[in-house]
């Protein structure tokens, strides 16, 4: 099991605007959202589902998404409207992970969440094992009303984020990490 362990250690996050193609063909997406399904999933509910843009929609997205900005602050910086227009248009497939939180008796919203939150995680890892590179991004795109319906995103689902996964020549730099043993306390009882 030590390469799972080196594919964690190993793991970056490559910024959207870095990333190229090629991207994963339908075949090796396919093989990266069935690992990434194999989550914890508290009462096998799979409070999850993917949304996929590749090709023009990526364009068409970017559209929407620079209107959208438009209208929601009507006196922003150029940049803002071309850096919105552009979001979609790095990297060559990009994956919705939208989690359900509709009413369910026995298993709580935020268990449901945290499901598909990890699918996110492994998502950018079953990306990284097939040779690509990938990043994962909330922010407008996962909050906003319109864009959200425009994705046909439903009143009780929330998209946990966007994955984009391509390719970079660029070196990916690490970045500091925190070390566990500063995060650990241990509990005894009283």
């Amino acid at each position: 099991m030590t390469d799972c362990l080196e594919c964690l250690d190993a793991r970056r996050s490559v910024p959207y605007t870095q990333m190229t193609g090629p991207g994963p063909d339908d075949g090796q997406l396919l093989r990266m959202l069935n690992s990434a399904s194999r989550v914890p999933d508290h009462g096998k509910r799979v409070p999850f589902r993917f949304i996929e843009i590749r090709g023009e929609a990526r364009e068409a997205l970017g559209a929407a998404l620079e209107q959208r900005m438009r209208a929601l602050d009507p006196d922003a910086a150029d940049g803002v409207y071309e850096k919105a227009r552009k979001r979609f248009s790095y990297a060559p497939v990009i994956v919705m992970v939208v989690a359900a939180q509709g009413e369910d008796m026995k298993i709580p919203a935020h268990e449901r969440y945290a499901t598909a939150a990890c699918v996110c995680f492994a998502l950018l890892l079953a990306a990284q094992a097939q040779g690509f590179v990938a990043q994962w991004l909330t922010g407008v795109v996962a909050s906003d009303p319109e864009i959200l319906r425009l994705l046909g995103v439903g009143a009780e689902e929330v998209l946990v984020g966007h994955i984009h996964i391509g390719s970079t020549s660029t070196p990916v730099p690490e970045r500091i990490r925190p070390e566990a043993a500063d995060l650990l306390t241990r509990w005894t009882p009283a």
